[in-house]
């Protein structure tokens, strides 16, 4: 049996190293024919940044030769591949860990052969620049400067001639507008490779987004999927951690990392001079009107960009507190109250059950069909092989799992997550069963995909269930469904005539494309230049084709030179924050970078 096994293994690698050494050589060569044929018909190479500077997916041997006839993977060639561990086999699929080296940096793949050894699926990440490699292991910084020196700078007196300068007598290389997650995370990259940065936030302390909200909000992710980079939470911190405890934590990251954060500081305006290659962004910090001249702009924004809030006719007139989900401040003060939240989404779920937990009394308006998928479930069936304790056991850490995770390409990712979705459907038919029975419109995505395609696609319409899902199916939180087409003075009316008495009106109704927000900013010509940011033109509700291959605008080159945008859950802000700030050193460093597959705009919003 021993033999057999190490046999197979073998053979593997042997499929592996020949399929490398041809690829390696193609592509070196610029041969984008043989390149191309060592690709199956239906195949798929997902690069991040290594060889087209670029978050991209391309398709088919066409996809795979137009990459390597491209200026950019000329630019990087020549390459070099080794297998890192022994190759696996499971159903005809030969799947292997890579390393490889470029003229310009090193990066990690994986690669799927399938039984005639052609290659399914590639990924190839690039994780450093050659000569521009982070400060850290053998290359850690000193710290302090031994013997004597009458000049010598303290590390406290070097900081604080740092946060007196930049901005003022020297400028930022990168400016990022937004600090929460996403800008703290990009600026803790930028920080350890080295490129000066400024991250404006209009909310006075770092964390101050989460700790603002609704006050039994918690992330509904586990721990193991939140991690920020270089700093991982503590082995005893909470699974679903709450907001005030995350922001402290991203207060007190954003210290340790000595990141330049300007809160309280609004951005009013940006402008781009093509012929400088300059921004020149105006802000007003705490009061004082400052202007930046950066040499790239982020907009890190979350997922989302403004509040979306339906015009309804007769708003003037209602006598009760009318709120977005982003300015509800919690239940107390709601208490025999009557209260309408108008949205199914986990926003809606989270406020109505606080609300019910206080004694209000609660009727949720559900728009339009909601996945559901219970937290416990989803942590068994569809997070727990990659982000769990039992994961980390079986030695699979966050970036491990990110990998794996990145090496399924988008076109193909849904087939992969749709077993977990039918098992909940299986182990949770009761549940599912008392909310159909309850007159709540359930669905599992336009293709049964589930939570994370939904999240992908739309960013919206799904709630992960903590317990509130059982109020709407138990009556508690009494359930209405239709538009809102009029406020009355004591509540609103429903498109189908129902009226509802309310003081309180709760809009759970999401967001708007973060371009929307951008706008404000820089103008909506530009924005509309820039186009729709998010989503990955799947064709599906609120995602509109063409197919994209990747998010819309995030973490890549955009159509406005100089002009990003970064953000996403935790999970997004520490994997994409690295490709992110790559694309900015390089630039930074004058290192050329020709985008290949630069994203086309078909919508505006």
């Amino acid at each position: 049996m021993t033999q057999t096994v190490e046999s197979a293994r073998t053979d593997a690698g042997t499929r592996v190293d020949s399929w490398l050494t041809e690829f390696a050589e193609a592509v070196s060569a610029g041969d984008a024919d043989r390149a191309g044929a060592l690709f199956a018909a239906e195949s798929y190479w997902r690069d991040l940044v290594s060889f087209t500077w670029n978050l991209i997916t391309v398709e088919g041997p066409p996809g795979v030769a137009e990459v390597v006839r491209s200026d950019a993977a000329r630019g990087v060639a020549p390459v070099s591949f080794t297998v890192s561990g022994e190759p696996t086999e499971a159903d005809g699929i030969t799947e292997a860990w890579l390393k490889f080296e470029t003229a310009l940096g090193r990066g990690t793949g994986h690669l799927r052969l399938d039984a005639e050894g052609k290659a399914f699926t590639l990924l190839t990440t690039l994780d450093e620049l050659k000569g521009h490699e982070e400060p850290r292991g053998d290359r850690r910084p000193f710290g302090t400067e031994h013997g004597a020196n009458p000049d010598r700078v303290t590390w406290r007196e070097g900081r604080e001639a740092e946060a007196a300068e930049l901005g003022y007598t020297r400028q930022p290389e990168v400016v990022i507008i937004g600090g929460g997650q996403g800008g703290i995370a990009l600026g803790a990259r930028l920080r350890q490779l080295g490129v000066e940065t400024i991250i404006v936030e209009t909310n006075e302390k770092p964390g101050d987004s989460w700790r603002k909200r609704y006050k039994s909000l918690a992330l509904h992710d586990p721990v193991w999927y939140d991690h920020l980079p270089y700093l991982k939470f503590p082995d005893n911190w909470p699974v679903f951690a709450p907001k005030d405890k995350i922001g402290d934590w991203l207060e007190m990251y954003t210290k340790i990392m000595e990141l330049n954060y300007w809160g309280s500081t609004t951005a009013k305006s940006a402008t781009y001079d093509e012929a400088s290659g300059e921004w020149t962004v105006v802000v007003d910090r705490d009061g004082e009107e400052v202007t930046l001249r950066p040499k790239q702009l982020v907009f890190a924004l979350g997922v989302s960009g403004k509040p979306n809030v339906p015009e309804i006719p007769g708003r003037e007139k209602f006598r009760g507190e009318v709120q977005h989900s982003s300015q509800h401040p919690g239940p107390d003060e709601y208490k025999g109250k009557k209260c309408v939240v108008i949205g199914s989404n986990n926003s809606a779920f989270d406020i109505c059950g606080a609300l019910w937990e206080v004694g209000a009394d609660v009727t949720m308006v559900q728009r339009s069909s909601t996945h559901i998928i219970k937290s416990d479930t989803l942590m068994e069936y569809g997070l727990g092989d990659l982000y769990s304790e039992r994961a980390v056991a079986s030695g699979i850490d966050t970036y491990t799992a990110d990998m794996v995770f990145a090496s399924l390409p988008y076109r193909i990712m849904g087939g992969f997550l749709k077993p977990a979705y039918d098992k909940a459907r299986e182990v949770d038919a009761d549940f599912y069963r008392k909310l159909e029975e309850a007159g709540f419109d359930l669905d599992f995505g336009d293709d049964d995909t589930g939570l994370f395609m939904k999240y992908l696609r739309r960013g919206s319409g799904y709630y992960i269930d903590v317990g509130a899902a059982e109020l709407v199916a138990d009556g508690k939180v009494k359930l209405a469904k239709g538009q809102v087409t009029e406020f009355t003075e004591d509540g609103i009316v429903l498109d189908d005539g129902t009226r509802l008495e309310a003081g309180l009106v709760v809009f759970a109704t999401g967001y708007g494309s973060m371009n929307q927000r951008a706008a404000d900013i820089i103008g909506q010509e530009m924005a509309d230049k820039v186009g729709k940011v998010w989503g990955l033109g799947s064709d599906t509700t609120k995602d509109p084709g063409p197919w994209e291959g990747e998010e819309r605008n995030m973490w890549k080159p955009t159509q406005q030179e100089a002009l990003w945008f970064h953000g996403g859950n935790l999970h997004q802000s520490r994997f994409y924050s690295l490709y992110l700030a790559l694309q900015l050193k390089a630039r930074a460093e004058g290192i050329p970078t020709p985008v290949h597959g630069r994203q086309e705009v078909h919508h505006t919003a």
